[in-house]
């Protein structure tokens, strides 16, 4: 039972470090934060990301091709639009709160970090994991995605307030990165 818990917390910590990079740098634009906001956030990425892992462990040998085909674009265009929204803003030199305000703006985010989870559960299931195990590794992956995403958040919106315009450029920018990397593999 140990080497499942440090399994699936290792393959959570894997899957959830572009939800902190991603919550940091969308977050320096939250001009207020309440812990109501950050643990709303939390709960809709661990949710998103979870749903994606078991659609994929669901769905299993029917999209394994597919998912391999179109998820780095996928995260690419949304963390591209994302991203560039607010690198955008950033030049226009003020700080228009959006990108973590509202389901509508949290989605794309939450979505383009799911992707992984997404091929993750399909491999999964690809290699006969029982439901079980699944259950334990969405377990881990929901806690550990909820407190990195709720850690960014409040890190980024710390940023944000010290570093205004500079740090939403940044942010911008590091999404845009991170879409391109999801694209062409650079780390």
């Amino acid at each position: 039972m140990i080497d499942t818990l440090w399994g699936a917390f290792a393959l959570a910590l894997s899957l959830c470090m572009d939800c902190f990079a991603v919550t940091t740098c969308s977050s320096v634009t939250l001009r207020r934060l309440t812990a109501g906001r950050a643990l709303y956030i939390g709960l809709i990425f661990s949710l998103v990301h979870v749903g994606f892992l078991t659609l994929g462990w669901v769905l299993g040998d029917l999209v394994a091709g597919y998912v391999e085909q179109i998820a780095q674009w996928i995260g690419f265009l949304l963390l591209l639009y994302v991203g560039g929204a607010m690198l955008v803003q950033s030049f226009r030199n003020n700080l228009e709160v959006r990108d973590l305000n509202g389901l509508r703006n949290i989605l794309p985010g939450a979505v383009a970090t799911s992707i992984d989870a997404l091929a993750v559960g399909v491999s999964l299931s690809l290699s006969g994991e029982k439901p079980g195990a699944l259950a334990v590794k969405a377990a881990v992956l929901f806690v550990v995605t909820f407190v990195l995403v709720v850690t960014g958040v409040y890190s980024g919106h710390r940023i944000g307030r010290r570093f205004g315009t500079v740090a939403q450029g940044i942010g911008g920018a590091v999404l845009i990165f991170i879409g391109l990397d999801l694209l062409f593999g650079w780390i």
